[in-house]
């Protein structure tokens, strides 16, 4: 892990997980000289969801006041000694099984040595040749239905630098409230070919840390941070090329347009006779341009070597299966399997598994009912738009999915039409009241019985005599404005599909 002032935001709060993959699968063309091939890895770092430090009892809660949550442990006093948070160990296998990797039954702890302000110790303790997880793949799904395994190289625990702040003129102040903030490390192979698989990549990562529920995914907070490194080479070949890391991509495109970016630069300088220097690159999202910010360093640069105060981690069998019964269903197999079970087209279940709450909310509204097709309709459109505009999340949303699936029975009873169930559908949301109390206290309970609504259609057909001698004489669209007036006259409780039928009986006996 490098230094934690650049180490930023991928993504703003208010993008859902579904916008990204509309994005992803719709709007990312790379444009490269065609000799060459991209070639692309991915650094993700992911704060784990522990109420305290990966090392010690100190709080993980963001925006606390600046250094209110440190102790000898996190700022490196001489003789302290970091005790190893179980919880950490427990959240990176479970990431690990996710993404079918290896379960290392030992793993080791190392200094990883560098000095910067925000780094009290002098060194990062992470994990370097003995990880805890290692060769493992995550499946990204195009467009067209085609899907790609980008293998994993590993993945481990390591703590957070700290903070350092520059926005003042005169000199710069440390924070080190991140210090010691629990990460997972997910380092890929080289597999990626475009910006557009990176983005795919980026989003099922994730998509899956928030399905088992380690990682909040909170991009404004830097819950989720990534790094790319990028090379090319001329297509056909198979050595690498140099390679170049990009940091400071503070959101999806900004990680499109950054590789892109960099892709073409490298080309250029190869077009020109250059050679590619191995470095660090800033990118600044208003210029749209990245900046060296220093050579790329090497691993033995940092010195590892094993953490003295850290005994080895033991994860075994017994432990292992322990981990592994508390894992998810997680967002494919979901996604099949509402396909499956519920017969919806792969479209929808794309959608309604684009996160774990809204596949659970979407769950839960069929607890109420057996219309699955029509739940999904509701939870796409109506809830979706809702929460939306509202710019909340689904578990704040003031109708619960048992009321939801309570309204959609009562349309499939003909308790109430589809138009008068919108109506209830607001009042819900104003409310919160459940739609039998509504549809109680408004007497919107739909009209079915034909003897009354043969009344109302006589009444309406009288009224507009010249209209029903169109509709005889081959205006069959006037159809339409009888139903509209009768609609009206009930208040829109009339039974859509009865009107209709005795409707054009009634019409027929005109003739």
């Amino acid at each position: 892990m490098m230094k934690k002032e650049v180490k930023v935001n991928l993504s703003s709060s208010f993008v859902s997980l579904l916008e990204i993959f509309i994005f992803a699968a719709t709007n990312l063309n790379s444009i490269m000289n065609p000799k060459y091939e991209v070639v692309i890895g991915l650094e993700v770092h992911a704060q784990l969801r522990t109420e305290t430090k990966i090392f010690c009892g100190c709080s993980t809660k963001f925006g606390s006041s600046p250094n209110s949550n440190v102790c000898q442990v996190c700022i490196g006093h001489p003789g302290v000694l970091p005790v190893l948070n179980k919880k950490v160990v427990e959240y990176t296998v479970l990431m690990g099984l996710a993404a079918n990797c290896k379960i290392n039954e030992k793993s080791v702890f190392a200094r990883k040595n560098y000095f910067y302000p925000d780094l009290p110790k002098g060194y990062q303790i992470s994990q370097y040749e003995e990880p805890i997880c290692k060769h493992g793949n995550v499946t990204i799904e195009f467009k067209d239905g085609t899907k790609k395994n980008i293998g994993l190289t590993r993945i481990h625990m390591e703590e957070d630098a700290g903070k350092s702040i520059h926005d003042l003129d005169d000199y710069t102040m440390i924070d080190l409230n991140r210090t010691g903030i629990p990460l997972i490390e997910i380092v890929s192979e080289p597999d990626m070919r475009s910006a557009e698989e990176a983005v795919l990549y980026l989003n099922k990562l994730k998509q899956v840390l928030m399905y088992l529920g380690i990682c909040d995914g909170n991009m404004e907070e830097g819950s989720l941070r990534c790094d790319a490194n990028i090379s090319i080479r001329l297509k056909g070949e198979t050595k690498l090329g140099t390679k170049a890391e990009v940091k400071n991509m503070n959101s999806f495109r900004n990680v499109e347009k950054a590789i892109e970016y960099e892709v073409e630069r490298q080309i250029e300088i190869l077009e020109d006779g250059g050679k590619i220097i191995q470095q660090t690159l800033l990118w600044n999202a208003e210029l749209n341009q990245a900046f060296p910010m220093r050579t790329k360093e090497e691993a033995h640069d940092y010195r590892y070597f094993p953490d003295p105060d850290l005994v080895p981690v033991i994860v075994d069998v017994t432990w292992l299966k322990e981990i592994s019964s508390v894992l998810p269903e997680l967002p494919d197999a979901r996604r099949d399997r509402f396909v499956s079970q519920y017969n919806l087209p792969m479209y929808d279940a794309h959608v309604l598994t684009s996160s774990k709450a809204l596949a659970d909310f979407y769950e839960a509204v069929l607890a109420e009912t057996d219309d699955y097709k029509t739940a999904s309709n509701w939870v796409m459109t109506d809830v979706l738009k809702t929460i939306n505009e509202k710019k909340i999340h689904i578990n704040e949303f003031a109708v619960t999915p048992q009321n939801l699936g309570k309204l959609i029975s009562l349309i499939s009873k003909n308790t109430i039409s589809g138009k008068i169930a919108k109506e209830i559908f607001l009042g819900m949301i104003e409310t919160g009241a459940n739609p039998e109390t509504i549809v109680k206290e408004k007497n919107l309970v739909q009209i079915s019985d034909s003897t009354e609504l043969e009344e109302t259609i006589i009444k309406i057909l009288d009224a507009n005599a010249k209209d029903v001698q169109d509709y005889l004489g081959g205006k069959e669209k006037a159809i339409g404005f009888f139903v509209g007036q009768i609609m009206r006259e009930t208040k829109g409780k009339a039974n859509p599909q009865i009107v209709n039928e005795l409707l054009k009986k009634k019409l027929e006996e005109r003739r």
